[in-house]
């Protein structure tokens, strides 16, 4: 069935403004009605959302769910269980699997796989050069054909400023943001960490925060020359957030997101010696206080692409999603299989999974603590995304797809990596002690996850 009422939520839409005690009626897989006390048409299904938030289905427009190619890591089967039970009803993938999508039969390809898979919404990167190697466009229009909604060499930076520029040109003539994962490879070279005073006790390669905010700068001049959306991934550095800032204040066309591994943590945490706020806003003494697992140092599950930056660094990203220099939130969500991380720290593959964590990680580090509203935040996994990528999701505007999510924020629960739907585990939050979480997520009316079965019939 793909018809449903809940009700006596909390109904929080940024698109429309509203946020109110409400119920929401979906027939047919669309919105029909969001009102107060709206009486079910008889042999509905009635979802009681009492004491829970009624939103927008939240997008995750930065995923990778390794197919094709890489499939012992995740596929779009398990990473759309994931997706569902982290409470998103859309993500978007990145094109570096193996082969990369750099062609329309294998943006074919992603669109039949997850038709098959768990109803969540999969949308498609394209990749900017072929076969990511950052020397030939792909065929940007052929992809935009194919249906994808971005191009990206995620995973990768094109280093060759002219490059860079014609595929800013061609993105724009086709209407097609461009993101940017920002590396100068040249600044970086083989650092596996922050270049920090973290980075110099444990003796591992510095990573240093210029190598992103040089890249981040040439972008801005490239969205100022070419008119094109740029949109810069997994910002990590206080300097990119204040380029960003001084960049959207003349009206430039760029764009930025955060991820919660990036604002909750710090290079500290691969010393296993870091700071965290829980849920009432209070500092935990260290990692070893009760309320947090342990960990040992070195552990590569803190090991990410960007790394982990100062607390410095993650203030800054904090404050840039506080005032909206940074509008988009995402997971980057990257897995890998254990063997893979279960290696010396220079070895480890850089990435995490998130989607099962960033809701409640997000509540906890921005709403719990009041650094944003509700509303605010839900926005930047709704409709900020959607318009980024001009989607028409985001909404729950009457007669718009009924992709909804439903979720406690006061939820209380212990992420176990070990029971995640992912087909990996590489998360430095298990065993935490989380707060919010996802109860239901419906896509086009259908109910594809529930954490209970709180249903009845009319």
């Amino acid at each position: 069935m793909n018809s449903l009422l809940l009700t006596g939520g909390r109904v929080i839409d940024p698109a429309n403004k509203f946020d109110s005690s409400a119920d929401v009626l979906i027939i047919d897989g669309k919105i029909s009605a969001v009102g107060k006390k709206i009486s079910a048409p008889k042999g509905i299904e009635i979802f009681d959302a009492r004491g829970k938030i009624i939103c927008p289905g939240l997008i995750d427009l930065h995923v990778h769910f390794r197919e094709p190619g890489q499939t012992a890591k995740e596929n779009l089967a398990t990473g759309t269980a994931a997706a569902a039970r982290g409470g998103f009803t859309s993500v978007v993938c990145m094109p570096n699997t193996s082969p990369a999508i750099d062609s329309a039969g294998t943006v074919a390809l992603i669109h039949e796989r997850a038709a098959q898979a768990n109803g969540v919404n999969v949308f498609v990167t394209g990749a900017i050069t072929k076969n990511i190697s950052g020397e030939e466009l792909s065929p940007i229009g052929s992809l935009k054909n194919a249906g994808v909604v971005a191009i990206t060499d995620d995973g990768h930076c094109i280093q060759n400023n002219e490059l860079m520029r014609r595929a800013c040109e061609y993105a724009k003539m086709f209407d097609l943001p461009i993101f940017d994962h920002c590396q100068d490879y040249s600044l970086v070279t083989d650092g596996v960490m922050h270049e920090g005073y973290w980075s110099t006790a444990l003796g591992l390669r510095g990573w240093p925060s210029a190598g992103e905010e040089m890249i981040v700068a040439r972008n801005i001049l490239l969205a100022e020359l070419t008119g094109a959306k740029i949109h810069c991934q997994h910002l990590s550095a206080a300097g990119s957030v204040a380029l960003l800032r001084a960049a959207k204040k003349r009206g430039v066309s760029i764009f930025g997101e955060a991820c919660p591994h990036h604002f909750v943590l710090t290079d500290a945490a691969i010393a296993g010696s870091e700071k965290f706020w829980n849920a009432d806003g209070k500092i935990l003494a260290d990692s070893q206080n009760d309320e947090l697992p342990a960990w040992p140092s070195y552990d590569t599950n803190f090991k990410m692409n960007p790394p982990l930056r100062s607390t410095k660094d993650r203030d800054a990203i904090l404050e840039g999603l506080a005032d909206g220099t940074i509008e988009i939130l995402c997971s980057d969500h990257a897995p890998h299989c254990d063997y893979e991380k279960e290696v010396e720290f220079d070895y480890a593959p850089f990435g995490i999974t998130g989607l099962e964590t960033e809701l409640a990680l997000s509540l906890m580090q921005l709403v719990h603590i009041k650094r944003i509203s509700l509303a605010n935040m839900i926005a930047k996994f709704t409709v900020n995304p959607a318009r980024l990528l001009n989607l028409n999701k985001g909404t729950l505007t009457v007669g718009a797809d009924a992709d909804v999510t439903v979720f406690d924020p006061d939820y209380e629960w212990i992420f176990r990596a070990e029971e995640s739907a992912s087909k990996s585990k590489n998360s430095p939050f298990s065993g935490w002690k989380l707060k919010g979480k996802a109860v239901a997520t419906i896509v086009g009316g259908k109910k594809v996850w529930s954490e209970d079965s709180e249903l009845a019939v009319a």
